[in-house]
């Protein structure tokens, strides 16, 4: 089992691994800084040993890196986009300092410049920061929710991206349910995740799929509103998620939560609700 949450670096980056192991996870997905800015001080070298010594202690083997949220890979804007590629390159080597296995990034927005202009944005800005890293870390382009102007929210534009990456080796695919379900792709019952899974596949290929984010969604089908619910609580529902966690391809897959924290519930609570329905036996 691959199950785990976005946790907080509050404090020291090395406390990330302590909130996993309280949330009961065997996985997890962190910020390698604060994700409101754009600059960040380089990590120490006390910093990294604490963090990875944590790491292999407590069991570890699959953790994940987010970018920030300010970077737009997929900007026609040449400033903007050119801060962005830097802001990937600097994520990239940090992701390989901590040893983490994998860097998701958002596709992004083309900023009303059309679909292809924000492609050829967003592997330009792909394979600038893999010629310029060399690691062991994969970057996974996320779907978008189908939001204006967005890149990515259809298998066909992530595929079109992947097309254009020179070391295609070192790029894959995180799947994110609340985006997948607003843009279009049906998760509710076992034959529907069949179809858009046989499409991610015709598309895009399995092989490229990587982490799966977990998460319910306030808007309905194809609605291309990007907000997140508690597992269960939204529109693709508890019997979604329970073929989901239960479907061959899924299951051995890093799960991550990135669901909300408010009255109704927080991770702890998700965890416990994606843990019940992971091992729940099917009938």
């Amino acid at each position: 089992m691959l199950l785990g949450a976005h946790v907080s670096i509050s404090g020291s980056i090395d406390k990330a691994v302590d909130r996993a192991v309280e949330l009961g996870c065997t996985t997890f997905q962190i910020f390698t800084r604060n994700p409101r800015g754009w600059e960040a001080k380089p990590l120490t070298k006390k910093e990294v040993e604490e963090f990875r010594r944590k790491f292999e202690e407590r069991g570890f083997k699959v953790a994940v890196a987010h970018m920030p949220y300010l970077p737009n890979i997929s900007s026609p804007d040449k400033t903007a986009h050119k801060r962005s590629t830097k802001s990937l390159i600097q994520e990239l080597r940090r992701s390989g300092e901590l040893g983490l296995q994998y860097l998701v990034v958002h596709v992004g927005s083309h900023m009303g410049k059309g679909v292809e202009v924000g492609i050829r944005q967003a592997a330009e800005a792909v394979n600038t920061a893999l010629s310029q890293v060399e690691n062991d870390v994969m970057i996974l382009l996320e779907n978008m929710a189908g939001q204006r102007n967005s890149v990515g929210s259809t298998f066909e534009n992530i595929r079109s991206i992947l097309d254009l990456v020179k070391d295609g080796d070192r790029v894959g695919v995180c799947l994110d349910t609340c985006h997948a379900f607003a843009a279009g792709y049906d998760l509710r019952a076992r034959e529907a995740i069949d179809e858009t899974l046989k499409r991610f596949d015709e598309i895009i290929g399995l092989d490229k799929l990587k982490v799966i984010h977990v998460n319910d969604s306030k808007g309905d089908l194809g609605s291309g509103i990007d907000r997140h619910e508690h597992i269960g609580m939204g529109k693709i529902g508890e019997r979604g998620f329970f073929e989901l966690f239960h479907h061959p391809v899924i299951r051995p897959l890093p799960l991550i939560l990135e669901t909300p924290v408010d009255s109704r519930g927080n991770f702890a609570t998700n965890m416990a609700k994606l843990k019940e329905l992971y091992l729940k036996e099917r009938l």
